[in-house]
């Protein structure tokens, strides 16, 4: 079975040059403890010293190091993940949704969406149980990622420097 879950807390900045998508970049930090896969006891254990180890390691990272343009609003952008304080790069295949002007919300806003695929034991989440003489956690863990990027204002920047 599949078991699909997200992180509740997070913060994501990016800085995105549509005409030149190169040089943007992307910085993303994710509460470890925010993990929810609706299953109370499910989400503790991978809080727990089995994988997350919350109390130890708080944060998840990516800092992105390249963007190609891999086809009509398609990205290749490539970064560094680091769970547990350890960094592997990844690759994750980005399309941008589009964008939008809404004044009365948020203003001015892009939405991507991304998908990539980790193996849990490069981060040190080597936690293994076996039932029936299964394995009960995969070692591949399947990301997709959907969110907005909300345009801040230069005077908003300015201000909290």
């Amino acid at each position: 079975m599949t078991v699909r879950g997200y992180f509740d807390e997070l913060s994501a900045t990016a800085d995105i040059d549509p005409d030149h998508p190169e040089t943007s970049s992307v910085q993303v930090t994710i509460s470890t403890a925010s993990i929810r896969t609706n299953n109370g006891i499910r989400d503790n254990d991978i809080r727990s010293s089995n994988f997350l180890e919350v109390d130890k390691y708080p944060e998840i990272k990516f800092r992105s190091t390249s963007v190609e343009p891999s086809g009509s609003d398609h990205y290749k952008l490539t970064g560094d993940l680091t769970i547990k304080d350890t960094t592997h790069s990844v690759v994750l295949d980005v399309v941008r949704y589009g964008e939008f002007n809404d004044p009365g919300m948020m203003g001015h806003r892009i939405a991507y969406g991304a998908t990539t695929k980790i193996n849990r034991k490069d981060f040190g989440l080597s936690f293994n149980a076996i039932l029936d003489g299964r394995l009960v956690v995969s070692e591949e863990i399947q990301i997709m990622i959907e969110g907005e990027l909300v345009e801040q204002s230069q005077a908003a920047e300015a201000a909290s420097s």
